[in-house]
Order: structure tokens, then sequence, then C-alpha cells
């Protein structure tokens, strides 16, 4: 049984690993393991039970294993099985061993089919057992089921990856001999950490249920995807035989039977089976600690010196040391300023998967709560257009104007630039409001310092109010100044469409850019007076059809094209001697249309000059804009008037 004179390794490593969990220090020593990964339903469950000889683990469909379980099987007179959260009790009862996994995974998993990184520790003493520590890990899953995380197969791989990774652990990969070698899940993770094979142990269940004629002859020797370490064979109770109560002695006898009988694996029967595969393990496990004590060995003095170091430290330690004291202040306020800094700018150790916060939060409110704030504020034409009306009427008093009254005009804009001043202080109080949350979120690790959390409180809100009245002074101000002078001379203005200076200027810096280019200029580099979605309405011979296309609409033609790339061009309408108007929209109308007439105020019908003369249907143009302007709208405003 196992290699004699080195058989004590394996329960001295279990000790050590007992130790350093009950003081939450074993994630920093990888201790020699072999970890046991398949997929749900592969057979793990059935081989770990096959080596005690004792149903014992839970069972079910879905992920039944959701918790890690290390598992240490120990050569003894006597049978019983210990837990480590329940120390001093001991279960000779295997079906109270089942219960006690199930309540144990049940209390940190839920009921929600979940998983959870934190292992549970069983040691089994029986005298039909080799010592070996497995580590039987959750079944590889695709699809979530019922109220399993969606994110449920990442979960349980990266759960994998953390133990197979080590060096110090063998993986033992468990296929079902009915699936494609080349699709296993086990394997593709094996091959992951372990590229040459050298620490994966591959076994192959349900031989007994491949298609008749075939077999897995070539898997078994080790010559389909080899393994330094090969492959094994086993035969496990069928779900039918489990529910039946058959005995694991009765199911080891037909397994041996099996593989003396096939002709497949006859020839190498005394290499197969579940006894064999207990003894590869042992013997491999105690080689595998003996291979890996010297560096363990050297990692463990290392740190252990260290500890020392450390510890005298603390025996001449002095609470009241000035400098001591300073450093331990310095080193909290910085740790609280980098998780902070952390949260605002989202390398955070730990990604909240629910909600958002910290910068993320802020970058939401910069692009979509401010954006949507400053549309409702021109959403109101009709409301515009009346105090346009009111404001040009009340300028003029009881004369009849003949032009546009300056005083009305800023009048009106002044009250449209002031209006962003609500949504601007409701965005400054909003983000100051998160970085406020921000900052309680990360004080609470201050929470061993009543006093300093207190003060690092006080001092960071106190900041963060004085810049929040900062910001809301200096917005306010960019508000007024905008407010205080109107550029009328700037190419935003509509107006400054109509000056012939600088619109031969404009032309000229647009021929200038233009210049040493084949083709005709791009229309986004022309005077644009409006631009959008247009529905072309056909009233001609062939009623009812309509189009939708992009327009632009400039000082000398209306052009429509394909879509807004502006590429492929469909129409272009020259506007000499031609004028726009608005027409009345209809009730509940959230479009605009105008219609195109000449000088003479007679509707355009037939025979429109297009590109395309061929087609001459007559056109009534309804327009969704993309931006609402002030200046368009103050325009058709004072047409409508009659001033």
């Amino acid at each position: 049984m196992g290699n004699r004179g080195m058989e004590d390794l394996i329960p001295l490593v279990n000790r050590l690993r007992d130790a350093l969990s009950s003081v939450g220090e074993s994630c920093s020593l990888h201790l020699p393991q072999i970890a046991v990964v398949g997929g749900q339903s592969a057979g793990k469950s059935s081989v770990l039970e096959n080596f005690v000889g004792r149903d014992f683990l839970p069972r079910g469909s879905g992920i039944v294993t959701r918790r890690p379980l290390i598992l240490q099987l120990l050569s003894d007179n006597t049978e019983y099985g210990e837990f480590l959260h329940c120390q001093g009790k001991k279960f000779t009862d295997f079906d109270e061993i089942r219960k006690e996994i199930e309540t144990e995974t049940h209390r940190l998993t839920g009921s929600n089919k979940a998983i959870s990184p934190v292992p549970i520790h069983l040691r089994i003493h029986s005298p039909h057992v080799l010592n070996l520590t497995l580590v039987d890990l959750p079944g590889i899953t695709k699809v979530p089921v019922g109220d399993q995380p969606t994110d449920i197969e990442y979960q349980v791989r990266d759960m994998i990856m953390q133990y197979i990774c080590k060096e110090n652990c063998l993986i033992l990969a468990v296929t079902p001999a009915n699936t494609d070698l080349a699709n296993s899940d086990a394997l593709k993770l094996a091959k992951d950490v372990d590229p040459q094979g050298l620490r994966t142990i591959g076994v192959i269940t349900k031989l007994d249920l491949m298609d008749e004629g075939t077999n897995a002859r070539q898997i078994l020797e080790n010559k389909l995807l080899p393994l330094r370490r090969g492959y094994i064979g086993v035969v496990n109770r069928s779900q039918k035989d489990i529910d039946g109560k058959k005995d694991i002695k009765e199911a080891l006898r037909a397994e041996k039977e099996f593989f003396l009988s096939h002709p497949a694996y006859k020839h190498m029967s005394e290499k197969m089976g579940t006894p064999y595969l207990q003894r590869i393990l042992n013997q491999q496990f105690t080689n595998h600690i003996r291979d890996t004590l010297p560096a363990f060995r050297s990692h463990l003095q290392s740190q252990l010196l260290a500890l020392k170091k450390e510890a005298e430290d603390y025996m001449q330690f002095n609470p009241n040391d000035p400098a001591r004291r300073t450093k331990t202040l310095l080193q909290l306020v910085q740790r609280f300023a980098v998780d902070f800094e952390k949260l605002i700018e989202g390398s955070g150790d730990k990604v909240d998967t629910v909600n958002l916060s910290g910068g993320a939060k802020i970058n939401r409110i910069f692009h979509e709560r401010f954006p949507y704030e400053l549309i409702k504020i021109g959403s109101d034409e009709g409301k515009l257009r009346t105090e346009i009306n009111y404001a040009i009427r009340n300028t003029h008093g009881v004369r009849t104007g003949l032009f546009t009254p300056d005083t009305a005009f800023e009048a009106i804009v002044k009250k449209q630039i002031s209006m962003l001043k609500g949504p601007c202080v409701q965005f400054i109080d909003m983000v100051s409001q998160e970085l406020t949350t921000t900052l309680y979120q990360c004080i609470d690790k201050l929470s061993s310092f009543p006093k300093l959390r207190d003060e690092t409180e006080r001092i960071v809100t106190t900041e963060i109010r004085e810049l929040e009245t900062k910001c809301r002074d200096q917005v306010m101000l960019l508000i007024d100044i905008q407010v205080a002078y109107i550029n009328t001379k700037h190419e935003d203005f509509v107006g400054f469409n109509n000056s012939p200076q600088m619109h031969n200027h404009t032309n000229t810096k647009i021929a200038a850019r233009i210049g040493g280019k084949q083709g005709v200029a791009p229309h986004s580099s022309l005077i644009v007076i409006r631009k959008g979605w247009l529905t072309i309405n056909n009233i001609g011979i062939m009623k009812g059809g309509a189009k939708a296309y992009w327009f632009i609409l400039s000082a000398e033609n209306l052009s429509w094209f394909k879509d807004d790339k502006e590429k492929e061009k469909k129409y272009m309408l020259p506007l000499d001697n031609l004028k726009l108007r608005d027409v009345e929209k209809g009730f509940m109308s959230s479009k605009y249309v105008f219609a195109i007439f000449n000088t003479e105020l007679r509707w355009m019908s037939r025979g429109m000059d297009l590109l395309k003369p061929s087609q001459t249907p007559s056109w009534n143009v309804k327009w969704r804009p993309l931006v609402t302007w002030l200046i368009p709208t103050w325009a058709s405003s004072i047409r409508r008037s009659g001033t």
C-alpha cells in the first residue's frame, strides 16, 4: 500500500493544512494537493465514493458541488468522518456526512444554486483507503439554471483556475468516454495551466456506456492526446445502480470483470479500475510532495524569518512612539486616498455588478442626465414662439414697427441662456452628492480609529463643499458672460449669412480648404441653414408614396442624400428665385413642415429643376430636425407676426 517510508508525508501535509486553515493563512502557502476537475455528470463524485467505499457525497441535477470539498483520506483501523468546522465530532453514519455537507453548503451559498470559494474540510478515516488529499471542485457548466447567476460559467472557471494554476497542485481531469475527448472541458482547462501535461492525470469514466463497436483504447494507451502521467479508465455505478442502493464493493467487482472481459481493454486490465487509480494517486502524490518539499521548505523558512522579525518589532512596540504613530497615520490616509481615487477612476479591486457608483455614476450624470435636462429646456417650441411674439409687440408698444427690435431679441435670448442655470446647478449638486457617497464608501476602513475617521470625514466633506461652491460660482460666471454679450458676427449666428463681406470671407476659406482636392466640396463645409432627416410625400400621379432622406438646406440649394453619410446624392433643387415658407403643423404634430415657392407666391407644383429631370412630382417636405435652433425659430415668428 503506497510508498513505504514516505507514508507519513501526506498526514503531515494534512495537519499543516488544517493548522493554516484555522488561522486563515492557507492562501500564503501553496500546499501540495490533487484537484478533481470535470464537467457536470462526468463521474467525479462516483470516483471519490469508490475510493472510500461509501455513499457520502450529495447528488442531484445541475451543480451539486457548490463549494470546494477538501477531502483528506487517512488509512486507519476505524471508519469515521470529521469536519474541520465541527471539531471533536465524529460521524460514523455516512448519510449524516452527506447532510452536513449540504447544510454547510446551504449556509454560505443559499438555495439559488450559487457557488462559494470557501472550502469545506472533511477528513475520513477508513481501513479501505490510502492516504490521499483531494479537492473536489464544482462541475464545469455552460448555461445558468434556475436562479443561478448569469456569469456562473466564469465563476466556476475562476474558482477552478485558482487551484490548478498553482505548481504544487496535481490535476485529476475526469472525462466521460461517451464524449469527444478533444472537447473535454477538464482537459482544456488543464492544458491552459499545464501545457506540457506534467501535472495532469487523465481519468476516463463511463467506458461501459460507449456505443457498440467503439472503444477508448487509443486514449487509455496514451496515444491520442498524450499526458506525462497517462490515463486510467474506471467504470462507476450507473444512476439506476445508485438509486437501487447497489453496494460499492459489488460495483468494484463488476468493474474488474468488465476490464478482464472486454476485448479492447483486457490486455491492460491490471492498469485499469478504481483500486489501481487509488494506488497510483497515492504513489504520485507522495512523490509529488517529496519533489516539492525542498522549495516548499525554503519558502516556509523565509516566511518564518519574516514573521519572527515582525514579532520582534511588536515586542518593542511602543504605542506612544510619535514616529510610529505618524507612520501609521500616513499609511491610513494614503490608503484612503488611493481607494477614493480607484473608485473615481474605475480601477478598484472589487467591481460592483449590480449598481453604478463612483466615477461611473459621475460619467452617467455628465453624458446622460445633463444632456437630457438641456433638451427639456427647449422642448416647448410653441411657448417660445408666443414669447417672441409678445416680446416684439411689447417693445413696439402703441407703434407699428417696421424692423425687428434689438431689445426684444436680447430679452428672449438672454432668458433662454439664463435657463441653463437650473440644470447646471442641479448637475453640480448631483456630482457633489456622488463624491460624498464615494467618501463614505472608502472611509469605513478607518473604523478602527474613530477620531481619525471623523476628522477625515470632516476635512474631505468640507473640501468637497468648498470646491462645489467655487464650481457653482465659475459656472454662473460663464453663463453671465454669455448673457452679457451676444456675438452676432459669429459664424453660427444666422444673421451672419446676410453679411456679404463675411459671406465672401467664408467662401474664400472653404475654397482654400478644399483646394488641391478633387470633386465637389463636402456639404458639411458649406454655409448650412438646416440639415436633418426629411420625408418627401409624392402627391402627383403615384399618390401615397413617401421616402425618408437626409437633407441639407444651404443658401444656394436644397440637396438630399440617401443617408446621413452624405455620400450618395439623390436630388438637388437650386433655390434661385425661390423662397422657403413654414406650413402650419397638424394637431399634436412633432415635425416641422415647410414648402418651397417662387417670388410670385405660387406654390411649386410640377416641372421642378432636379438633377433627375425625368422625375417631376410635386413635393411637400416634412423635416424632423436634429437640433432646434433659436434663430430660425425667431425668424419664423417674425414672418408669422407680419413684422
